[in-house]
């Protein structure tokens, strides 16, 4: 299975993010703490896409590095993430699913000022790709360049987002881009069901402008979990020079909080830092949103697959099977002392039915 990396907040150096972190995502590529077992690593290829500081005279669609070989053993990666530098940053190691070993088949896909990626799979896809493929304007079916169920979902977004708003547009409405991944999942869910697939979906999407940020936990199932994801806020993102014994400890890497105010939100499929309080595990079946003002929202999905319960009795083995760990949030993050919004500016956003078109404002169309 893959990895992905959200970073949003004040310039970063891509070094902090990618190479330094003794458990950054690229070292999780080979060495994750989240698999059962010796699952296969994350070495069929990288990608990693950042804006530039906003100014005049920058173009403001994100630039994007990709390359087939190991992340880790890729010398221009590693020159390149020394020098850059960005407010908004998504990054991906891969582990195929579907799709040929090449640089096509590397997320993030670009699309004007939109970056996407995913982590997970969409189950049956060759049962329920004409279908889909069907509905696209030729545009958007004539978008992929690779052969990847993650690209696929990517056009079936674009395809979505061009019924509302211009895709070529360089910003949109967080609320516009939430709608859109919403009408996506809905998209692929019914398909899956049309064509009876048995198997679940595995749908952790992400999505920016380069403002904005919507990612989703989110499986086609009321009994497994979905794909790990999670989240960390703080006003800086730095290495800790040493322990509580004065000893060194390279690759460390701490979420401070100095204050009540966000300067920078990390998503990730794994935490970055072993420290037990930098991190919340983002629910199954949610919605997540960071705004232009640093704000975090989460929405319920509330569907079929939907638990409305604080404790959901949900089973790891289909995701530990596909070679990730789901330990339980207390055991591998502890509570943290902002857990109920994570500074002021965090807030979890009241249930949202998908199903009641005339309830929620999220409701995609039938």
């Amino acid at each position: 299975m893959c990895r992905l990396l959200i970073f949003k907040g004040e310039p970063i150096i891509l070094a902090h993010l990618l190479t330094k972190p003794c458990h950054s995502i690229i070292n999780q590529a080979f060495d994750s703490r989240l698999r059962l077992d010796a699952r296969p690593i994350n070495a069929d290829g990288f990608g990693v896409g950042w804006y530039d500081t906003a100014t005049e005279d920058v173009d403001p669609t994100p630039c994007v590095f990709q390359a087939i070989t190991p992340a880790w053993s890729n010398r221009n990666l590693h020159r390149l993430a020394e020098k850059i530098r960005s407010p908004l940053v998504f990054a991906h190691v891969r582990a195929s699913t579907s799709g040929a070993l090449s640089e096509e088949n590397c997320h993030p896909w670009i699309y004007g000022s939109l970056l996407w990626m995913h982590n997970g799979h969409i189950a049956g896809f060759n049962k329920i790709k004409r279908k889909l493929q069907s509905e696209l304007s030729d545009e958007f079916f004539n978008y992929p360049q690779g052969f990847t169920d993650s690209e696929w979902a990517f056009a079936i977004f674009l395809n979505e987002l061009s019924k509302h708003a211009d895709p070529k547009a360089t910003s949109f409405p967080y609320s516009t881009l939430q709608l859109i991944m919403l009408n996506t999942i809905k998209k692929i869910k019914e398909a899956s069901q049309l064509a009876e697939v048995g198997e679940p979906s595995l749908l952790n999407f992400a999505v920016t402008d380069g403002k904005s940020v919507v990612a989703t936990r989110y499986v086609t199932s009321s009994t497994d979990e979905a794909a790990s994801l999670y989240f960390s806020t703080g006003t800086s993102f730095e290495e800790v020079e040493n322990d509580t014994l004065g000893l060194s400890k390279p690759g460390q890497y701490r979420m401070r909080k100095c204050d009540k105010r966000e300067k920078i939100v990390l998503i990730a499929s794994e935490p970055l830092t072993f420290e037990k309080t930098d991190w919340l595990e983002i629910p199954c079946q949610t919605l997540i949103v960071i705004t232009p003002k640093m704000n975090v929202l989460q929405f319920p999905i509330i569907d079929e697959y939907f638990q409305q319960t604080l404790t959901p009795n949900r089973s790891s083995d289909y995701v530990a099977g596909k070679g990730l760990h789901y330990a339980h949030s207390s055991t591998i993050l502890a509570s943290n002392p902002c857990h109920s919004g994570l500074g002021k500016n965090s807030k979890q956003i009241p249930s949202r039915d998908l199903r009641t078109k005339q309830s929620c404002t999220l409701t995609s169309p039938p």
